[in-house]
């Protein structure tokens, strides 16, 4: 699998998945602003993936600061993070990854000034490489919810190009089909940018793991007939309570699988778990471009024009319809994600 996001000669290297799967291009980003761009415009995406490419933005963005005075070097390079905090407002691994590289700036302020610089960019692939490990242990911790021959629901695209590398809902499935066990993935197409048409099908295949893509409206009626037998989806963001924030549509295939008793589990790092959000209203739901809606992937409009079209990327699934949620540290209830993950712990 190609790099989603590397560090490689003083660049930031993105694959970049908008235009997957029919190109695979590798975008190389130079300043920091060009990195804010490829996240803004969904090139690179996917909450953990999102943090690690801000990480390395802030790194990026440092090399070029030209001021000998080490106030005048600080003060650049938090207007870097604050520029690149404003990119997409739901997932908490953007502000969590920002968080870090503000702390790095802060530990390392007595340094020399190019000394700054390079902790900096130590501290963006240390977040890459934790990120990548995370994702390797959930996905052993997840696999043991996994029975050989299960068919498994997933909802967008949390994968290896939704993350650093192995993936979050995905490395679950991955964990389990290097154990041998022999399962298949239904990937829902995620309107309106397709993330499981174009993603999900495409890396799964890179793999070998079958799969099948079907239409969002497509998910309860398999479901009724038996042939889909757990959920996994990614997250953008976790509350305290257990709520959790993921692509549009993920709340309705939670509503389904209650309905009809199947297991629906959260698979996320807990850079993704985010204590100072009491619940799910709290968190904030970007409204994207009208025209995502209007074509599907830049084909002709598919609505009349001058139709009023709303466009949340993301929903809430309120704690009480998620069976578990699957981190590095193991699999939780809902309700003791707070207690698990707060200060100390």
């Amino acid at each position: 699998m190609i790099p989603t996001v590397e560090w490689k000669d003083g660049v930031v290297r993105l694959l970049d998945q908008s235009r997957l799967p029919g190109h695979v291009d590798i975008l190389e980003c130079r300043d920091y602003r060009s990195v804010a761009d490829a996240i803004r415009e969904l090139r690179v995406r996917g909450a953990p993936a999102i943090g690690v490419t801000a990480a390395m933005g802030v790194a990026l963005g440092a090399q070029a600061v030209q001021y000998s005075e080490r106030r005048e070097f600080h003060a650049a390079v938090v207007g870097i993070c604050d520029h690149l905090a404003a990119t997409r407002p739901t997932a908490v691994n953007l502000f969590w990854a920002i968080e870090r590289m503000r702390r790095a700036l802060e530990g390392n302020r007595a340094c020399p000034i190019e000394e700054i610089k390079t902790h900096l960019i130590d501290e963006a692939i240390a977040i890459r490489q934790e990120d990548i490990a995370m994702c390797r242990t959930m996905g052993q911790h997840g696999a043991q919810l996994i029975q050989d021959g299960q068919t498994i629901l997933t909802h967008c695209n949390a994968g290896a190009l939704a993350t650093a590398g192995y993936g979050t809902a995905l490395g679950v499935v991955r964990a389990a089909w290097e154990q041998g066990k022999k399962l298949q993935v239904f990937a829902d197409e995620t309107r309106p940018v397709l993330q499981g048409a174009r993603l999900t099908a495409w890396e799964l295949m890179q793999d070998g793991i079958p799969v099948t893509v079907i239409t969002d409206n497509m998910a309860g009626s398999f479901m009724r007939q038996g042939k889909i037998h757990v959920c996994i989806v990614g997250a953008d963001r976790i509350a305290a309570n257990g709520d959790v924030a993921n692509k549009i549509g993920t709340y309705s295939v939670a509503v389904l699988a209650k309905a009809h008793g199947i297991p629906f589990y959260v698979a996320a790092p807990s850079s993704t778990i985010d204590l100072a959000t009491p619940t799910g209203d709290a968190i904030p739901i970007e409204e994207r471009r009208r025209e995502e809606v209007m074509s599907v992937h830049g084909s002709e409009c598919i609505a009349p024009d001058g139709v009023k079209i709303l466009n949340p990327a993301f929903d809430i699934t309120p704690a009480e319809y998620v069976s578990g949620i699957i981190t590095e540290r193991g699999v939780f209830r809902p309700n003791e994600i707070a207690g698990e993950f707060s200060s100390g712990r």
